[in-house]
């Protein structure tokens, strides 16, 4: 999932008639879609996108990320902005549609948009708990300690959190892992910035492209999954593809890395009481999400609750065993008895919200009637190719939250191919800048000063190469799946 950083915030300062040309192409490509529920019995959805109302809704979404852009200096958190756009935007098409004497038909369209909402948050709220009892429980603390005390030298440490990045975020997330490794890369390598800014561009793109294969590595596959447009195992038919993503740059990358060997440091983790069990917990609750929804055909986020009471239970048995445990020599640092709530706590629930807030705002600009528009320009003047490659490329701009469920909310008339071909290139079309995902976003803030946009930007070139080079590589490897 990403989300807009430092870089792009000061972009919305100097870069402001930038901005303003940019706004029709952006409107067109991010603001349409999402209208879910937008038929009725009796009428008709109004088309409003000539209508006052439609400029107001449209001016009132820009208002509302201007000021997500600017998050750093007013230090307002990007979900309340964008929270109340949407219940003004809903709220002015609740008002037109009543002026026409239609009482409840908006009124539907925004409790299916809850609806589709609230399984993604769901399911999101399910797997952040467990990453974030995996975090409490020192997992990967440990995993970091192992890797720092190994006595790797600069490039091997780069192929190494590079594939390590690449590995983990199918089944974490993308934002976590790139966390993990930049971690690790800052421990070994801080006194040396050309190391870490290489590194950290290395991370992000493996991160992405890990994430790209799997229905559970980013929020946008998620999404591509739970709407049924592609199967569960049909997503690993871009491994091959994401591979060469990842590759393709870090192999032009690997020469500018320093050819060096850091002194190793000595770091002893030990991990918590039950940390294993979790894990093992984690992966059974992803197979109960998967089984329930190709076996029995449930929403998959029916089988993540499930796998939340798990937790819950599991929890229950290390909070009522804690007294024993903390007595027992072989389990220091068990000082604090686990308690589920505290990782649910943690969660990221500005993301969340923010998440809302843009889901709701397209939602509603989608209802106004400029999905139709959206799909007519790009999926039957520019062709799918065309545009699911500019999704890509802007995904690297605005987030691709926004931006996939446009075109989801589309429904373009496409094969299996083209479906995966959005799903690739809206997950590492994000890589091209350090503003493009969270992750990004992230180590930017965690490696400040040598990770950095401009850092970022000189290897865009060879990550555009990748880019390039994998949907290439799809449409090779995954041929059958256009016809």
């Amino acid at each position: 999932m990403s989300v807009v950083s430092v870089w792009s915030r000061a972009f919305a300062r100097s870069g402001f008639s930038l901005l303003r040309s940019a706004v029709p192409v952006a409107l067109l490509l991010t603001l349409s879609g999402a209208a879910l529920g937008v038929t009725t019995n009796e009428h008709r959805p109004l088309d409003l996108t000539q209508h006052s109302v439609g400029y107001f809704g449209i001016g009132v979404f820009i208002l509302a990320y201007l000021f997500v852009m600017a998050e750093e200096f007013t230090h307002l958190r990007k979900s309340k902005p964008v929270i109340i756009a949407a219940g003004v935007i809903w709220a002015a098409v609740a008002w037109v549609y009543q002026s026409h004497g239609y009482t409840h038909e908006a009124e539907a369209a925004i409790r299916e948009n809850l609806e589709e909402y609230a399984e993604l948050m769901l399911f999101l709220l399910v797997a952040m708990t467990y990453i974030n009892s995996m975090q409490e429980l020192r997992v990967f603390d440990a995993l970091r300690s192992w890797l720092v005390s190994r006595g790797f030298g600069f490039r091997a440490l780069f192929w190494i959190t590079g594939i390590l990045s690449f590995l983990i975020s199918p089944i974490a997330d993308n934002l976590t892992t790139a966390l993990l490794m930049c971690a690790v890369v800052m421990a070994v390598g801080g006194d040396n910035p050309k190391f870490v800014g290489l590194a950290c561009v290395n991370i992000v793109v493996a991160a992405n492209a890990g994430g790209a294969f799997s229905p559970f590595g980013d929020i946008t596959t998620l999404m591509v999954w739970q709407k049924g447009m592609v199967e569960f195992w049909s997503f690993f038919a871009l491994f091959i593809p994401a591979v060469v993503n990842f590759a393709v740059p870090a192999v032009l990358m690997h020469f500018a890395v320093p050819d060096e060997k850091p002194h190793p440091i000595r770091e002893q983790i030990t991990l918590q009481r039950g940390a294993r069990r979790i894990i093992l917990l984690f992966l059974l609750t992803i197979a109960t999400a998967v089984a329930f929804h190709i076996v029995l055909h449930l929403p998959p986020v029916i089988g993540m609750l499930t796998g939340m009471g798990y937790l819950g239970l599991f929890g229950f048995y290390l909070k009522k065993t804690h007294a024993r445990s903390a007595t027992n020599g072989s389990e220091i640092g068990d000082l604090v008895a686990f308690d589920i709530f505290r990782p649910v706590a943690r969660a990221e629930w500005d993301t969340l919200f923010f998440f809302y807030g843009v889901v709701a705002c397209v939602g509603g600009l989608g209802f106004m009637g400029y999905l139709a528009l959206t799909s007519e320009v790009m999926y039957n003047q520019w062709g799918a190719t065309n545009a699911n490659i500019t999704v890509g490329l802007l995904s690297a701009i605005v987030d691709n939250i926004p931006v996939m469920f446009a075109v989801l909310s589309m429904e373009p008339n496409m094969p299996l191919g083209q479906w995966l071909l959005v799903t690739l290139t809206a997950g590492v079309g994000g890589s091209l800048l350090s503003i493009g995902s969270a992750a990004g976003v992230a180590l930017m803030g965690q490696a400040r000063g040598h990770y950095t946009f401009f850092g970022h930007l000189k290897w865009t070139p060879a990550i555009a190469a990748g880019y390039a080079a994998s949907i290439a590589v799809h449409f090779w490897v995954n041929a059958g799946s256009f016809n």
